[in-house]
């Protein structure tokens, strides 16, 4: 009898991405997805350590299945991902009904693990110090039919005082070009429509390789992805301000299908933060980027992450993020208050601030970042847009009788489907759509679809392949209001949660 598994994703867009592969690892080694996770045979923990309190979410997650796994002794318990890579041995300790830890650099050991754990009867702990196989690699279970993430790269060569991930994700090792296409392509041939390549440091992609070959290898790849038939949407996530080069932009203008949508981590607007965070650029070379992305793609969203309450950050330093902030004119912002990381240069820095100067000054950029959405978004009032049709983002969607996507550039729509009698979008649909409204975090059309695409994602996604309940969000994002006490950024992919984007 097939033994069944749920995979439970903390963190960013590359755990999702882990996580797909951790699924299909499972279903290759003749196990089935539980449509109940907690009556599952084999429980995942794909953990995420760049948070706050990570360990005690991860430990209280854990302590929910001792008393399920004290009732089906037969039951597994595996952790993988960035906490794992961190505690190792500490998570056994903690919680010795854990079966199998596992690393971020050995995910494809995860069926043998299990088996081992089996046989012997006791905890597997085995963390890879180095990339033992590339996660593309490995088979995949994807959530999507309309939607597909592919890694062109993992770990990072950066040395950003704030954040962990280069320990636990090790430095940059990059996908030959052939293999990411041949991967594309095979997504677009499955019907795929949209695309989000995947990277600590996407724009750093290619510096592994030396010579000839290395030179403007990510906006080589941006074209070479235009070339893909069937491809209709291409994102990425997320480059890094020092390595973000005119050719890049160049290829972004001039390839129809790499959408104008730009995640840009900012971190601060002062200079002197920036320094002691070890960004190697300075508020001036943001904004020139932006502005050139701007000239060449003028209806281009660009958002961003900024960290707030950083070690030493003074009124001045405050001032001066606004400051960029104003002038940058966010689509959406991320925004987080410091907090330390163990294992981190910041978390030893002098100037650590007071909780309250911190969530005062977080709230003030918060209202300001709104503000600015909201300004933005009311200007696409009237405009007509393509919106690829989703699933799980519109939270509000049964009680509004609306459905939900996401325009080109990035911006959530919830619209209002087709007429009594006509054929109503699906996930993986085209729809065109007018907006009548912007609110600070989607637009919202209710008058009706102009036009209705149906596609092959669309039938897909009707026939029911890859449209488990876990929610598909177009690798974005859902933008809002962040919480009161969010937490920290370490790494530059936005953070998602289980449920999809965060």
């Amino acid at each position: 009898m097939s033994r069944s598994y749920a995979v439970r994703t903390y963190g960013c867009q590359m755990n999702v991405h882990d996580s797909e592969r951790m699924a299909g690892l499972l279903e290759a080694a003749g196990y089935s997805r539980s449509d109940e996770p907690d009556a599952a045979d084999v429980v995942v923990f794909n953990t995420c350590a760049v948070r706050e309190n990570a360990d005690n979410k991860l430990y209280g997650n854990l302590s929910h299945l001792a008393p399920i796994k004290r009732e089906r002794p037969d039951m597994q318990v595996a952790v993988g991902g960035c906490l794992a890579q961190k505690d190792r041995e500490t998570i056994v300790a903690r919680a010795p009904w854990v079966d199998v830890v596992f690393g971020t650099h050995n995910v494809h050991a995860l069926p043998v693990l299990l088996e081992r754990a089996r046989h012997n009867e006791r905890a597997q702990v085995e963390i890879a110090e180095s990339l033992e196989v590339f996660p593309s690699t490995l088979p995949a279970r994807r959530e999507s039919a309309y939607a597909g993430w592919v890694s062109i790269s993992v770990g990072c060569n950066n040395t950003c005082t704030f954040c962990i991930v280069p320990a636990l994700r090790g430095k940059e090792k990059d996908r030959r070009p052939g293999d990411v296409l041949a991967e594309v392509q095979a997504l677009a041939a499955d019907g795929v429509l949209e695309v989000t390549l995947l990277g600590q440091n996407v724009n750093a992609y290619g510096q592994e390789f030396g010579g000839e070959m290395s030179r403007g290898a990510f906006a080589k790849l941006l074209r070479s992805c235009g070339d893909v038939e069937g491809l209709e949407r291409v994102r990425f996530t997320s480059p890094h301000p020092r390595d973000f080069t005119s050719d890049v932009i160049a290829a972004m203008a001039q390839t129809p299908n790499v959408c104008p949508q730009l995640h840009m981590p900012l971190q601060s607007g002062s200079d002197d933060v920036l320094r002691r965070m070890r960004r190697s650029y300075r508020s001036s070379r943001f904004l020139s980027i932006l502005d050139e992305v701007r000239e060449s793609i003028p209806d281009a969203a660009i958002s961003t992450d900024i960290i707030v309450g950083f070690p030493g950050e003074t009124d001045a330093d405050f001032e001066a993020t606004l400051d960029v902030v104003r002038r940058a004119r966010f689509a959406n912002a991320f925004t987080f208050q410091y907090s330390p990381r163990p294992g981190t240069p910041a978390a030893e820095l002098d100037g650590q601030l007071p909780k309250k100067v911190v969530q005062e000054r977080y709230m003030r950029l918060a209202a300001l970042q709104e503000e600015i959405s909201w300004a933005g978004n009311r200007a696409q009032e009237g405009r007509e847009l393509e919106v690829l049709v989703s699933s799980g983002e519109g939270r509000k969607d049964g009680a509004t009788r609306r459905l939900s996507g996401r325009a080109r550039d990035g911006r959530l729509v919830h619209f209002a489907p087709a007429g009594p009698g006509d054929a109503q979008p699906r996930p993986g649909d085209v729809v065109t759509v007018r907006i009548d409204y912007g609110a600070p975090h989607h637009l919202v059309s209710d008058g009706g679809v102009i036009t209705h695409r149906r596609t092959r994602a669309g039938d897909a996604y009707e026939a029911g392949e890859r449209s488990g309940p876990v929610p598909t969000t177009l690798g974005l994002p859902a933008f809002g209001r962040p919480p009161a006490e969010p937490e920290a950024a370490g790494c530059g992919v936005p953070a998602t949660s289980a449920a999809g984007a965060r």
